[in-house]
């Protein structure tokens, strides 16, 4: 346990590259931490919005100043919060700018350039209790000024995680889920078709489903996806939900062909919750 005591549950955290005493973390309902002393000590540096829960937050690798937040938790579970868009600080935490995306709610993953700061994907889950159209991966290359939504799975399915090639950051990876939050229900929430893994190799211009070739038939849940770094964008992860072809799949070829890596029950068990 590093702190902060009593900080609520959390799903977003990130560093500096090349600090290692430097770490930020987005708390589902308490706004963001930020630590200098590798978790000795924490200090909040979002009350000054009017908006606490934190879905997603990233650090741009190459000005360390530069931050991005997403609000809205992407695990929607029956005590969710929501959130109101995308949020920029260009000091470090000090101070915050609200970017746009007010619509999203719930934001799942914020994904930098290497090289450029104000090149920045989103994935946004959207609401979780009904259909609305900003969901899907949006784009900015002006550093949030303008957003450009680049895939679009319809009103009833979001963008729930991406991944950029680090050493190939053109090769990008999302992936969508169709999900709805009924207000009765103290269990997962409903699936439905359009959930799947995507891929472009042009900076998010064109996508491509991912299908066949090792991955589940089944229909998709929520899905994950990471690519190793030093890989060229080749090693590819995947954590699916799909019923009983559930699991963890891995790609050595840039997600063409796929085999399950693991279908551990620790790994599969409640997927709509830790599928990341």
């Amino acid at each position: 346990m590093v702190g902060p005591f009593r900080g609520g549950r959390t799903i977003a955290g990130t560093g500096v590259p090349g600090d290692p005493l430097t770490f930020y973390f987005g708390s589902v309902g308490g706004g963001i931490w930020k630590t200098g002393d590798a978790g000795t000590t924490w200090k909040p540096v979002f009350e000054g919005q009017n908006v606490a829960s934190i879905g997603a937050i990233e650090v741009a690798p190459s000005n360390p100043r530069i931050l991005y937040a997403g609000t809205g938790e992407s695990d929607i579970r029956s005590d969710l919060s929501t959130g109101n868009g995308m949020y920029k600080s260009a000091d470090a935490g000090a101070t915050w700018s609200f970017i746009g995306l007010a619509d999203s709610r719930q934001i799942g993953r914020i994904a930098i350039d290497p090289a450029d700061p104000d090149r920045v994907y989103v994935a946004a889950l959207g609401h979780a209790y009904g259909p609305n159209a900003e969901r899907g991966v949006y784009r900015t290359t002006d550093g949030g000024r303008n957003w450009r939504k680049i895939l679009d799975g319809g009103p009833e399915t979001g963008a729930v995680d991406l991944a950029l090639a680090p050493d190939q950051p053109q090769t990008i990876f999302a992936t969508l889920w169709h999900a709805r939050r009924p207000p009765w229900s103290v269990y997962g929430p409903l699936g439905g078709p359009g959930g799947g893994l995507y891929r472009s190799t042009d900076g998010g211009e064109h996508w491509t489903q991912l299908t066949g070739r090792g991955l589940p038939d089944k229909e998709w849940g929520r899905s994950g996806v990471g690519v190793a770094r030093g890989s060229g964008g080749r090693r590819v992860y995947a954590l699916i939900e799909a019923g009983t072809q559930s699991g963890l799949y891995r790609s050595g070829d840039g997600g063409d062909t796929w085999t399950p890596a693991s279908s551990d029950a620790r790994i599969v068990s409640r997927m709509w919750y830790f599928g990341r």
